[in-house]
This record gives structure tokens, C-alpha cells and sequence, in this order.
């Protein structure tokens, strides 16, 4: 009998003992399972079988049965990591693991996020593997984020001060080094060269020893291996030279490029902290404590002993502790920091508050609905957090050269030795090989793709634009064509009154307050829109008896002892009534509702009613036309309304009277016809639209099917955020292909040039260094990006 192993899976969907039974029945059959025991009470199901037999198999065949494997996804901090063959090698030994779904690790943000089946493995087990392939790892957990945060704060500063005490060792060194350069003689003893270069390589270097190690131990070979490797040949030769008495040492070479590799890491940290300073400046918008009443008594307590269900008392300049509803108060909040916009919305009792927004006028009285990560900030934190760590597909090329560029380099570097000593030189060629190590190291090519989409989706997320994936930031800048849906897209999706026409001899006033008198008793959108404006005209409103809806035609009842009808133009033909045509041809015309309004038979006039353009729809049209893309608008209106939308904000193209089941399917025709569509709705009778498009854009207030439904998440009303959603798309993409093409140049030009000798090991750490700080700062550039313009500063 050959080698066995044991794997328990949870299992969902199970109701009753026939369940396990039929999962047990199925299972049984695959070839190389020798036993399977299902348990219904713990939803378990324990699998013997051959070790050659993959465990994905077993899944496969549960899940066919009808029933589901469910996965975890979890996050792990990793120490170590010092260039992209170490988060290459992480994945690939990770990925192996059984029960491991997918892996992906981001250099930048020095994060691993896993999905895979609890049960086979657990987070233990991934956590030691890791650590076998020779680095460190810690579960992500929100508390252990800010304790890292110190923990880095800390280790920047010790290294810094490692830094300028290898600097100081160092500059003597580099001194003789120019005047020699400039025919000088050497003014340092060959002594004090050693003894000026050993705690440099020993003591600022051991970081790069120690990665070297870890990496070689886990099998594979990094960024610290060229490092250790080159700088270690130059100080050993040198050390040679100097016991046999020679002059030609290299101590200088060896010291200068450990410094100055040092000193690029250095840099390099800090740049990527501010990078990733998106998720820690979020989770400071969030209030500390809340004033919670309980058994009457109002008690200060942290946020995080929040529950749902809690009433908290919020006074003027405070911020939101928690999403909620207000119970008591009328007040105004700044909700900024998610919808972005400046002015403060009024909030009354029933109102939706969020957290960490902040009251400005008056206190109120609110009853908790969500808390922790279920909240607004929650969510938007999680997804910025998960975008930042989400890989782009333009970086599976540099990821796939990462895997087996080291052991390339190791290659050349020998290669070059071997080929100088072969034409007698073997100092020259062992300088060209150092080179070769330490010019070839591949942080800039690791560092490319996840530093750009960091700063890109942190830069969205401050402007309300939220990516659910790197995938989704590439995908964007490839839009042609965008749908928008028309009622609270490019309208504001409320209607009002723009218009009255009374007849001679009417006033306004008469009309408005016989109009509103019925309707005050409706609660259809119409009906409120008209005792709104009455009253905003202050119109004195009496009071109307008999009050009857007559279903698809108005509202009849009894104003001032006097019978009043308001309705549509249907209803008023059949009652015998005379319609202004041209007023009413007109309104229409113009996309609006006409509502008649008639006393005692006679007509009064008439209230156009219609769904306002938002202020910035017809801008948007026009930038988006401006930028090649073919814009339609889709609604489930009539063919004239549609159209007099479409022509007030410039749209030619117009699908009308599209119901919402049917919207997902007018998109397919789109996209059949070679478009890459994006398509923008409210992300709630749009959920199977906004799935079927290419790209979805959810426009809301951060509810909770905006952000599920859609792949970009605009956190406010405003359509120009579907513009700025694809400059930043194409400019956070521009960034990952100049990143790229510098790292690649970088690489593809120093390392023939180092194998040649014409490149000494000191200028090959300069550039080595310099190239990740190029790449960083160059993504840093895309901050200058000013959203909500026409020209970006990229």
C-alpha cells in the first residue's frame, strides 16, 4: 500500500443525515480515497486518501454532490522580503501548499494575501512555511497593524543611525578612492582600509548576510544573495592582497556599495510608508469615544464597545462614533471624507448618519446600526486595504522574470569571472562579476506594478473613488463606450416643480394651493414635488376633504367646499375636460411631466414636473466625448422624455423604455460588438448591469450593494467621478509601464556593461540603489494628479 494522507473539509449546505450520506456515497468513488466520514453535527467531512490524490478532487466532487467547501481569506504581515524573487519565492512555496487556493504577495505594502480551504491547513501552517522559505510572518489583525506601525517606526530609526555610522566609516574610503581616480597617491594605510571596512561589511551588512541565508535555507536565491555575494568576494580578495602586502585592494569598492545599497533601502522604506499611509490616515478619521445611554444614564465608552442597537447622544463638533439613524435632532454633517462633498448635508430623524463624519450645528440622538468593519469607514478601509494589495495583470510579466532572474545573474556573474581569467585577468574580472551581482539586484522590477496601484487607489480613495482590485484600475483604461442609467445618475433622481402655467385670469397662488391641498394627503414622488414647491413659494395650503386617488390617473377631493381634480391628460379628456395642447406639447417636449389641475370643470392650468440633471452631467458627457469614449444613456422612460434628457447633457445615443431585467442584456449587445463598456447606475436596480459591463461604476453613498454590485464604487452623487475614475486609471497605468520600462532598461543596459568592466562595483550600487528610488518616487508623482480637472499633472 502506498502513502496516505488525511484531509477534514468543512462542508455547507448539509440538512439532514441523508445529506452526509450522499456526500460520503459520492466521494467514495473517486479513485485513490480509501475512506470518508462525514459528520453533520460538526458539518465536517474527513477524507483518507493516496497522497498522489489532490485534495482539490475531493472538493470538485462535494461541490458536484451540491454542497460547498467554503474558503478563508486571510492577511499575514512578512518581514524579509527585500526584492521581488523574495515575494516570488513566498507565493510559489505558499501556492503549494494543499488547500491553498490562490496567494499573492505585495512587496510594497510587505502583505500576503491567502485564500484557502481551513481544515486541510490552517493559518499555523502557512505561517510556517513561511518562515521555512526563510522569512517572518504575522497575522494581519487591525490592532497588530498599529503595533507594526511603531515596530517600523522604530527599526527606521535604528537603521538610520546604522546608516550614517557606516557612512562615516565609509567616506575615508571613497575619499582615497577620488584621489587615486584623479593620480593621487592612497593616503590611508592598508590597515586602516580593513579596519575601516570590516564593521561596515560585518555589522551595516549583516542584514544582507542574514537574508542571504534565509533565502539559500528556502531554496531560493535574492536580492541579499547578490548583495552578500559581491561585496563579500571584493572584502575577502582585498583582505588576501592586504596579508601578501599588495596594494591593489578593494576595500573601498566593497564598503561604498554595502552604504550605499544600505542607504537606498533606507529610502526606500520611507518612500514606501508613504505610499501606504493610506489605510493608517483612514483609521484616524474615526472617533475614540461615543456618549452611549443606557438604563438612562449617558456613559463615555470606547468605539470599540460599541453594540448595534445602542443609543449615543452626538453633540455639536463631535465626530459620528458609528453608522446609524437619527432618533431625536435636527442637525447638519460634514460628510467629507466619503462623499467629498464640501457642503454639510441636513440630517432630521429618520436620517442615515455615517461614522466618523462630524456634526456641526445641533446634538442629536442616534440608534447604532453598524460598528467596527461593518461601517461606511470599515468598508472603504477593507477595500483600499484589499486594492493595495491586489496585483495588476500587466505585473505577471515582471513577476515571471522575478522567479528566475537570480539564479540568471549568479550565472553571468560566473561567467564573466571565468571569461576575464581566461584572457589572464582575473582581478578585472572579478570586479566586473561584484558588478554584475550588485547591479543586477531586481527591486525595481518587484517594485514597479504595487507601488503605482497603491498611490492610485489611495489618491481614489481620497477623491471618493473606491477600486475593488488592481484588475479593475488596468481594465479602466481601456473603456471606449459608457452607460449611463438615467434616474439618479445624470438626474438627481427627485422629482420638481420647473414650471406653472395657469390660465387667464388664474393666479399662481390659486392654482398651487388648490394642487397641494390634495396632494399633501399622496405620498407618491409627484404629488410631495408639488407641495413642496407651494410651500417654498409660501403658499398658504387649506386643508381637503373627500380625499380619492384614481389609480393611473390623479388625485379628486374637496378644497374650500369646491371639487378639484389633479391628474394627467388622459384622465382630464375622458371627464370631458379641454387640454392646452401646446403647453402640454411643449412641457413634454422638453422631457417634463405635465400635471393638469381643474374646479368645478374648469381648467386651472397646468405644473410641470421633471427629475433634474445634475449640475455636472452635461460637463461629464462632454469630457468623456472629449476623450474619445461614445457615451449612451439607458432608461426605462418613454422615447420622448429619454430623448429631451439626452439632448440637455449632449447624449446621441439613447436607449429608452429598457426595463431594468433587460438593462445586463442591451450591455452584452455592446460589448458583442468589439466596445469595452463601462457601465454607471445606483448600484441597486442596476446590480445585473453593472455585472455584465466590463467595468461597473457604482454611484451611492457607500451603500452596501455599491460596493459589492460594482468594480469602482464612487462614494458620491457626482458623475464627474466616472471621468476622474478613468484618467486616474490611465495615469496610475502610464506610471506601471514607466516603472517597468525603467526597471527592464535599467537591468537590460547595466549588466552587459558590468560583465564588459566598464561599470566599477561602486557606481553598479549607486545605480542598483537609485533605480528602486526612481521607481518609488516615481510613482509618488501620481499625488500631483489633480482629479476633477481637465489637464493632469502626472
Amino acid at each position: 500500500m502506498g502513502e496516505v494522507k488525511e484531509i477534514t473539509l468543512p462542508v455547507e449546505g448539509m440538512t439532514c443525515a441523508a445529506c452526509a450520506a450522499r456526500i460520503e456515497k459520492n466521494v467514495a468513488k473517486l479513485p485513490g480515497v480509501q475512506q470518508v466520514n462525514v459528520n453533520l453535527a460538526s458539518e465536517r467531512a474527513r477524507v483518507v486518501l493516496d497522497a498522489s490524490t489532490p485534495w482539490t478532487e475531493v472538493v470538485a466532487r462535494i461541490e458536484k454532490t451540491g454542497y460547498s467547501v467554503p474558503v478563508r481569506e486571510l492577511d499575514l504581515n512578512i518581514t524579509g522580503m527585500t526584492c521581488a524573487a523574495c515575494a516570488a519565492r513566498i507565493e510559489k512555496v505558499v501556492g503549494r501548499l494543499d488547500a491553498v487556493r490562490s496567494v499573492h504577495v505585495n512587496l510594497a505594502s510587505e502583505r500576503a494575501h491567502v485564500t484557502y480551504v481551513p481544515g486541510v491547513i490552517d493559518e499555523h501552517d502557512l505561517i510556517r512555511a513561511i518562515e521555512k522559505a526563510g522569512y517572518g510572518a504575522t497575522l494581519a489583525a487591525e490592532a497588530a497593524d498599529r503595533a507594526d506601525e511603531q515596530r517600523k517606526t522604530q527599526a527606521y530609526r535604528r537603521d538610520l543611525a546604522k546608516f550614517w555610522f557606516s557612512a562615516i566609516l565609509t567616506f575615508p574610503l571613497v575619499l582615497q578612492m577620488l584621489v587615486m581616480l584623479f593620480g593621487g597617491r592612497p593616503f590611508l594605510p592598508y590597515g586602516v582600509s580593513w579596519l575601516l571596512a570590516t564593521p561596515v561589511q560585518f555589522y551595516v551588512g549583516w542584514r544582507f548576510y542574514k537574508g542571504a541565508y534565509r533565502a539559500l535555507r528556502g531554496g531560493a536565491a535574492n536580492m541579499d544573495v547578490l548583495v552578500a555575494l559581491g561585496t563579500s568576494v571584493a572584502y575577502v580578495y582585498s583582505a588576501i592582497l592586504t596579508v601578501m602586502g599588495r596594494p591593489d585592494v578593494y576595500f573601498d569598492s566593497s564598503a561604498t556599495v554595502v552604504t550605499l545599497i544600505f542607504l537606498g533601502k533606507l529610502l526606500e522604506t520611507r518612500a514606501k510608508a508613504k505610499a501606504s499611509a493610506a489605510i493608517e490616515s483612514l483609521a484616524k478619521l474615526g472617533a475614540k469615544f461615543a456618549h452611549v445611554l443606557r438604563d438612562g444614564v449617558e456613559t463615555d465608552v470606547p468605539v470599540e464597545a460599541l453594540r448595534v442597537g445602542d443609543l449615543v447622544r452626538v453633540r455639536p463638533g463631535e465626530k459620528v462614533p458609528a453608522d446609524g439613524v437619527i432618533e431625536e435632532g435636527i442637525t447638519s454633517v460634514d460628510e467629507s471624507f466619503l462623499t467629498g462633498e464640501s457642503m454639510p448635508a441636513t440630517k432630521r430623524p429618520g436620517d442615515p448618519v455615517v461614522g466618523a463624519s462630524i456634526n456641526q450645528t445641533g446634538a442629536f440622538l442616534m440608534r447604532v446600526t453598524k460598528v467596527g468593519r461593518d461601517t461606511a469607514l470599515g468598508q472603504v478601509m477593507r477595500l483600499v486595504d484589499q486594492a493595495q494589495g491586489s496585483k495588476a495583470p500587466v505585473q505577471r510579466l515582471a513577476d515571471t522574470i522575478s522567479g528566475v532572474f537570480v539564479p540568471a545573474v549568479l550565472g553571468v556573474a560566473v561567467l564573466t569571472l571565468l571569461t576575464w581569467g581566461a584572457f589572464g585577468n582575473w582581478t578585472h574580472g572579478l570586479l566586473a562579476a561584484v558588478a554584475v551581482l550588485v547591479i543586477a539586484c531586481p527591486c525595481a522590477l518587484g517594485l514597479a506594478t504595487p507601488t503605482a496601484i497603491m498611490v492610485g487607489t489611495a489618491l481614489g480613495a481620497e477623491s471618493g473613488i473606491l477600486f475593488k482590485g488592481g484588475e479593475h484600475l488596468e481594465r479602466a483604461r481601456q473603456v471606449d463606450t459608457v452607460v449611463f442609467d438615467k434616474t439618479g445618475t445624470l438626474t438627481l433622481g427627485k422629482p420638481v416643480v420647473t414650471d406653472v402655467q395657469t390660465v387667464e385670469g388664474v393666479a399662481r397662488e390659486q392654482l398651487l394651493a388648490a394642487a397641494a391641498a390634495l396632494e399633501a394627503q399622496s405620498e407618491h414622488p409627484i404629488g410631495q414635488s408639488v407641495v413642496t414647491y407651494a410651500r417654498e413659494q409660501g403658499v398658504n395650503i387649506p386643508a381637503a376633504s373627500d380625499v380619492e386617488a384614481v389609480p393611473g390617473r390623479g388625485v379628486r377631493g374637496v378644497v374650500n367646499g369646491a371639487t378639484v381634480r389633479v391628474g394627467n391628460r388622459t384622465w382630464f379628456l375622458e371627464q370631458g375636460l379641454t387640454v392646452p395642447d401646446p403647453v402640454l406639447a411643449t412641457f413634454e417636449q422638453a422631457g417634463k411631466t405635465a400635471v393638469l389641475v381643474a374646479r368645478e370643470g374648469q381648467l386651472l392650468g397646468a405644473v410641470a414636473i421633471a427629475d433634474t440633471l445634475k449640475p455636472d452631467a452635461a460637463d461629464t458627457v462632454k469630457r468623456l466625448r472629449d476623450m474619445g469614449i461614445e457615451v449612451w444613456m439607458i432608461t426605462g422612460d418613454q422615447a420622448r422624455t429619454a430623448e429631451a434628457i439626452a439632448r440637455q447633457v449632449g447624449i446621441t445615443n439613447v436607449m429608452a423604455g429598457v426595463l431594468p431585467a433587460d438593462k445586463a442584456a442591451k450591455v452584452d449587445e455592446l460589448r458583442r460588438h468589439g466596445r469595452v463598456v463601462a457601465m454607471v447606475g445606483d448600484g441597486l436596480n442596476d446590480a445585473a448591469a453593472l455585472a455584465a459591463a466590463d467595468i461597473g461604476i457604482a454611484m451611492g453613498t457607500g451603500t452596501d450593494v455599491a460596493l459589492e454590485a460594482a468594480d469602482i464604487a464612487l462614494m458620491h452623487g457626482r458623475t464627474q467621478g466616472v471621468v476622474d475614475a478613468l484618467h486616474l486609471s490611465k495615469a496610475t497605468l502610464r506610471k506601471i509601464r514607466q516603472n517597468l520600462f525603467w526597471a527592464f532598461f535599467y537591468n537590460v543596459l547595466g549588466i552587459p556593461l558590468a560583465a564588459l568592466g566598464l561599470l566599477n562595483p561602486v557606481i553598479a550600487g549607486a545605480a542598483m540603489a537609485l533605480s528602486s528610488l526612481t521607481v518609488v518616487s516615481n510613482s509618488l508623482l501620481l499625488r500631483r494628479l489633480k482629479l476633477g480637472k481637465e489637464t493632469l499633472a502626472a
